[in-house]
């Protein structure tokens, strides 16, 4: 990418999870919450924040047709973002790889959890504008709350480490395209996006991230969501009493 290439962010959906810990015999991105399936609430908040050119969903192969009528039904029909959805694989990192295939027209790349369906529109709008700044790699994170051991197999405490120093990371994780392609190229283990770049000697930039961006993993989580849900102003697009400002972003 050249300094004069326009900057062109397209956002990438896993939706091809099963969700066994939710204990739901939907797969989780299509479990409702709040009344709506999880999917649509995350791609709501993709499109809000105004700072998005594309959306592609990877969805189970044998629910694609579900998945292009539900979103169909919303008013992304009327939006003028695209939303494509593609075959989704069977770990999220073969989701992604699909979605990069699809994406090749990006500069940038969001990759957002379905499942983080409550997600801000002005998280998902600073993280682009840390990209807009020229970090390459943006994630955003929470401080731990919780003190953190590290345990052998057998059970024993190996470590605690200073927590002052930890971040639980949350989604939309985002970065330079080529930068994630050369990442996915280079065939690393990792347990989130972020952590393929870091394996490439790539810096990572944490940000403050969102309550509200909670993964909904387990029945605890839906639960809370549903909470959450149940007392927001839906008049004024307020979740827990917080009202949304967008973050503006430089073209």
């Amino acid at each position: 990418m050249t300094l004069d290439t326009p900057r062109r962010v397209v956002a990438l959906v896993p939706a091809a999870g099963r969700g066994v810990r939710l204990g739901e015999a939907t797969p989780k991105a299509f479990v409702p919450v709040g009344g709506s399936p999880m999917l649509v609430r995350a791609i709501d908040g993709l499109i809000a924040s105004g700072v998005v050119d594309r959306i592609v969903i990877m969805a189970p192969i044998e629910l694609l047709d579900d998945a292009r009528k539900l979103l169909a039904a919303r008013a992304h029909a009327a939006s003028s973002i695209p939303v494509d959805v593609v075959p989704g694989g069977a770990e999220r990192t073969d989701s992604v790889r699909a979605g990069l295939a699809a994406a090749s027209d990006a500069t940038h790349i969001l990759v957002h959890d379905a499942a983080r369906a409550l997600t801000p529109p002005a998280l998902i709008a600073r993280v682009v504008a840390e990209l807009a700044a020229g970090h390459r790699a943006v994630v955003p994170g929470l401080p731990v709350a919780d003190t953190i051991k590290s345990v052998s197999a057998d059970g024993a405490v190996t470590g605690t480490p200073e927590r002052a120093a930890l971040r639980a990371i949350q989604t939309p994780q985002g970065f330079d395209a080529e930068l994630l392609r050369t990442a996915y190229a280079a065939e690393l283990s990792a347990t989130d996006d972020a952590g393929l770049v870091e394996a490439c000697g790539a810096t990572v930039r944490v940000i403050a991230g969102d309550a509200l961006a909670f993964k909904i993993t387990g029945p605890l989580d839906l639960r809370l969501a549903e909470a959450l849900l149940s007392g927001a102003d839906h008049t004024s697009g307020q979740v827990g009493g917080q009202q949304e400002k967008r973050t503006a972003v430089p073209r």
